[in-house]
């Protein structure tokens, strides 16, 4: 039989991976994360309620650019946290961070450690929060079994990230004057719903609302749009742009301003939520179940099928 084509990452959201990848350095060497991650942090945070499981570990990955440190803190305050970073770099950092001030308890407490995501234990957390995170994921679906893998058995994910309906008025003004793309697409609710079903989660609960930021002007806008992300866009401008181009894109969007001479953008923020099950194994003529795998299934009363 011949084997199968191998999946293409970019399918649902074509982008420079090269780019996307500056794009991440950018952000992770700012001095802080953007307003906007900590407002859509608190949002999430809100519907931690609704969830009966208690975690005792929790990884917050992409901690940094995450912004919620301190409300995983004040919903779980027992709870292991892991601050998730990309690399040792990062994770130094948040390490140093976390251990800020220095009299604060939880630093000697053993509450609270930063690791690298390949440092993450199979099985090791039961809840895997990320806020803001999965939009700079040049492969969502290889993210997604990242997760996967990281939580135990019935622990469950809460994720937000952008989706499509963000941005609408800056691509109406690339669009307008012939500029081409200003931001790759980002992925839709269902197809994160899809995505997350297929990389191994269970009863996958998707929504989203629709925010919208005004600014005085509309420099301070696109200042604060830098600071959220860039262009990976496969087919964006090849080079630099020159001072007059900044200057039509300035006069474009300010001709989209209120009364009060503010300029607005909406941002589309998208939630999942999703559990991972206990893993079941089908009998067959030659049947191969990792250890690990079976003693969960044994652990929750599932049997081989």
């Amino acid at each position: 039989m011949p084997s199968a084509e191998p999946r293409d990452p970019t399918a649902l959201r074509p982008l420079d991976a090269a780019a996307m990848a500056r794009v991440q350095r950018r952000l992770l060497a700012a001095p802080q994360a953007p307003w906007l991650h900590g407002e859509v942090a608190r949002r999430m945070a809100e519907r931690l309620p609704v969830i009966k499981l208690k975690p005792g570990c929790i990884a917050d990955w992409g901690a940094f650019l995450g912004a919620s440190h301190g409300l995983l803190a004040q919903a779980y305050p027992q709870a292991r946290i892991l601050a998730v970073e990309p690399d040792a770099s990062r994770r130094d950092s948040s390490a140093a961070a976390l251990a800020r001030p220095w009299w604060s308890p939880r630093r000697w407490s053993g509450a609270v450690a930063a690791i690298t995501q390949a440092e993450v234990g199979a099985g090791q957390v039961q809840l895997l929060w990320s806020n803001m995170g999965l939009h700079g994921a040049s492969d969502p679906l290889a993210v997604l079994r990242q997760w996967q893998q990281a939580l135990a058995v019935d622990g469950f994910v809460m994720f937000s990230t952008l989706g499509p309906g963000s941005l609408s008025r800056l691509r109406s003004v690339y669009r307008q004057q012939g500029w081409g793309t200003p931001f790759a697409p980002f992925v839709d609710m269902h197809d994160l719903g899809d995505l997350l079903i297929e990389a191994g989660f269970a009863d996958p609960v998707m929504d989203q609302e629709t925010l919208t930021l005004t600014w005085p002007s509309a420099a301070a806008m696109i200042d604060e749009l830098h600071a959220l992300g860039g262009n990976v866009a496969l087919d964006r401008h090849p080079g630099l742009r020159t001072p007059r181009w900044r200057r039509r894109l300035l006069q474009a969007l300010a001709a989209g301003a209120d009364a009060d001479g503010r300029v607005a953008m909406d941002f589309e923020l998208v939630y999942g939520h999703a559990f991972r099950p206990a893993p079941r194994a089908r009998l067959a003529a030659h049947t191969e179940v990792p250890l690990d795998d079976l003693r969960a299934m044994v652990r929750a009363g599932r049997s081989v099928r």
